[in-house]
């Protein structure tokens, strides 16, 4: 894999400064002040921030400082119920298109989310739990559905964090992930289909607690 670029480097950092709600919903983003900040040319800041535009992350606006997204809950449900779609048919798909390496490349991802799950700093881990979403996606070598299942994750990058920190059991988002590992590796349908239904039940009723909670 290659190395990231200075954009998208730039792009990661502004990402995490998102979660960690150093930006926060609605706050201008002022390119040459971050660009200061951060001791980079306004050039590659501003592709890194037309980046997150294409992400949803932000807002870009006419002669203005773009705006760091804050996009109403009834989006956020939209973008839950295709992201459920399109993560269930990666499975299907990967079950069938997976190979040994595919599989090993999971097993890899499992093993550190499972060995930093309760040590990492919580933006680390999440990061973690993303890239292995990301890497079924891969697994089932259909390109179209993978670019488009990392635009829906993207786009829901903040709302997921959120709901990660306030996880109701621990130890149950560990049996979850091994239960989605272990229908892969035995390509298993059925059993995958129950196990995105047990990890991703409660997504939906996840994001509106916390944005109804952000609300008050």
């Amino acid at each position: 894999m290659s190395e990231p670029s200075l954009p998208e480097q730039i792009a990661n950092e502004l990402r995490r400064d998102i979660l960690r709600g150093t930006l926060v919903p609605g706050a201008p983003l002022k390119e040459r002040d971050r660009a200061l900040e951060m001791g980079v040319s306004r050039t590659p800041m501003r592709e890194a921030i037309r980046i997150l535009s294409q992400e949803g992350l932000v807002v870009l606006r006419p002669a203005r400082s773009p705006l760091v997204a804050d996009p109403p809950l009834s989006d956020i449900m939209d973008h839950v119920i295709v992201l459920r779609a399109l993560e269930e048919l990666s499975g299907e798909l990967a079950c069938t298109n997976a190979t040994e390496e595919d599989l090993d490349k999971l097993r890899a991802i499992n093993a550190k989310f499972e060995s930093e799950f309760y040590t990492a700093d919580r933006l680390v881990s999440f990061e973690t739990d993303m890239s292995f979403h990301m890497a079924i996606a891969r697994a089932s070598h259909n390109h179209a559905l993978a670019d488009t299942h990392r635009s829906f994750l993207a786009r829901l990058w903040r709302a997921r964090f959120l709901t990660s920190t306030r996880r109701r059991n621990r130890q149950t988002v560990l049996e979850q992930h091994a239960a989605l590992l272990d229908a892969l590796c035995r390509r298993d349908r059925a059993a995958l289909k129950t196990a995105f239904d047990a990890h991703l039940g409660h997504l939906a009723d996840d994001i509106r607690k916390v944005f109804e909670k952000e609300q008050t």
